[in-house]
């Protein structure tokens, strides 16, 4: 991968839960840059810190200490408002249940966060239209979520992710719900979203054949971030 302009800076980044001698650790000093289009990984086991770090990265939590920084802009500092237009407009979340509502379509379901912007109902409808055929699920544009497989539906999660065209994408365990071969396909796209087009993915997992997806593995251990480990711990 050709360097980039630093996109994320993490900057001594600590999250407790409790206070006192009962406080948890979730993630101690964590320092980290990431250029814009790196794939990255943060390997660890359920619990190892891993999600704590992306819910942060979002604002959707907030740290005991440290800061985050977005081209620039000190993500830790935003209130809630301001949160609310950064998480809509450079960030798209993938999960490891899907997430769809199931009494909207595939095209209703990947349309909804783009609703919540300015865009033309028209534009809208054609780029999610254009997500789906790019996805190879646009074919079932009218269909439930529970007539889909799981590949299927993680398919359509990762188009609503798109929907309103972020910088950064946080999938958490994307894989985790998926057999083997439907896996390795979600991993695929995440790497051509990473290559051809430039979006910066931050890939949770537990699972290291799709840690070695990535441009650069940090493993987490005890939230504890290792950068660029030789060899990888289970």
């Amino acid at each position: 991968m050709s360097a980039g302009k630093v996109l994320i800076r993490i900057e001594n980044l600590a999250k407790y839960y409790g206070a006192g001698s009962n406080a948890i650790a979730a993630l101690r000093d964590v320092n980290l840059t990431i250029q814009t289009g790196e794939f990255i990984t943060l390997y660890g086991r359920s619990g190892s810190g891993k999600s704590t770090l992306l819910n942060l990265l979002s604002g959707i939590d907030l740290p005991t200490s440290g800061k985050i920084f977005v081209d620039q802009a000190e993500v830790t500092a935003m209130d809630e408002n301001r949160l609310t237009l950064f998480r809509r407009d450079r960030i798209g979340f993938v999960f490891q249940f899907f997430n769809l509502l199931p009494t909207l379509t595939v095209q209703e379901n990947v349309l909804l966060p783009g609703q919540l912007n300015s865009h033309s109902a028209t534009a809208l409808r054609q780029r999610g239209m254009d997500l789906l055929t790019q996805l190879g699920i646009a074919e079932r544009w009218k269909a439930l979520p529970d007539e889909l497989s799981g590949g299927q539906q993680q398919r359509v999660a990762i188009a609503r992710a798109l929907i309103n065209d972020p910088q950064i994408i946080l999938a958490d365990e994307p894989t985790g719900n998926l057999d083997s071969e439907t896996g390795l396909h979600i991993l695929e796209i995440l790497k051509a979203l990473s290559q051809e087009q430039g979006k910066t993915i931050l890939l949770a997992t537990h699972s290291l054949e799709a840690a070695r997806f990535a441009d650069r593995i940090f493993q987490i251990k005890d939230g504890v971030l290792v950068a660029q480990p030789t060899q990888l711990e289970g």
